[in-house]
């Protein structure tokens, strides 16, 4: 009797185990299809401006990238958003500085002139507010195209999201949107979920998506 009951515990653990590495390797398979269902690129081979939206801690990357377009002749201004936010204390500066400070800082770095950069007035908390932002410059500029740099996870919501103000605003500003490659500041599609960074940002941004979709 007591053989038989071990026997049927033993083989309910190695069901319940079996059951568990399956939806592991089923995780393993669709993690990667989650975070690049997230990345969408509509590159322009000229534009007015470059756009580079606020990412605080991604502040780097995208900067990489917007300079990378600068020098190749894409656009001749770029613009920053500033989210607001501020880095870690500086021993140097003794402050801690904001993060549109750094990106700025970054992008002359890089080989953008002082002059080419433009911090667009405002601060904002959300993609829309940057949209919103930008359809106020296209509009008092005449700007006829622009291309928005972001991270990788963030261009689809983000493109999305730019199409849809500037169409409310009947604006026929050509936009583009392009993302530096994952891997830099952040992880790649296959191994994002290894990371509570990785959850914020990809997880994270199909929450923030469907409140999008609820209330804009």
């Amino acid at each position: 009797m007591k053989k038989a009951t071990s026997k049927r515990f033993l083989g309910r653990r190695f069901k319940v185990l079996g059951f568990i590495l399956l939806l592991f390797l089923v995780w393993l398979f669709i993690a990667p299809f989650l975070a690049k269902g997230l990345i969408v690129e509509k590159p322009l081979e000229k534009a007015d401006a470059i756009l580079v939206l606020g990412g605080s801690h991604t502040y780097i990357e995208r900067t990489q990238k917007a300079a990378e377009l600068f020098k190749k002749g894409i656009a001749p201004r770029i613009f920053l958003t500033d989210d607001g936010e501020q880095a870690g204390w500086s021993k140097i500066e003794q402050r801690n500085p904001p993060f549109v400070e750094l990106a700025r800082n970054s992008l002359i770095a890089n080989g953008v002139g002082a002059e080419n950069i433009e911090i667009l007035a405002r601060t904002v908390s959300g993609t829309i507010y940057e949209a919103r932002i930008l359809a106020e410059k296209a509009k008092s500029e005449n700007l006829s195209s622009v291309l928005i740099v972001t991270s990788a996870y963030h261009t689809r919501r983000a493109f999305s999201t730019f199409q849809k103000i500037f169409a409310e605003n009947n604006q026929t500003t050509q936009l583009g949107i392009v993302a530096p490659p994952t891997g830099i500041q952040t992880p790649p599609p296959y191994r994002w979920w290894l990371s509570r960074f990785g959850w914020q940002i990809v997880a994270g941004e199909y929450v923030k998506s469907v409140g999008y979709w609820v209330y804009y």
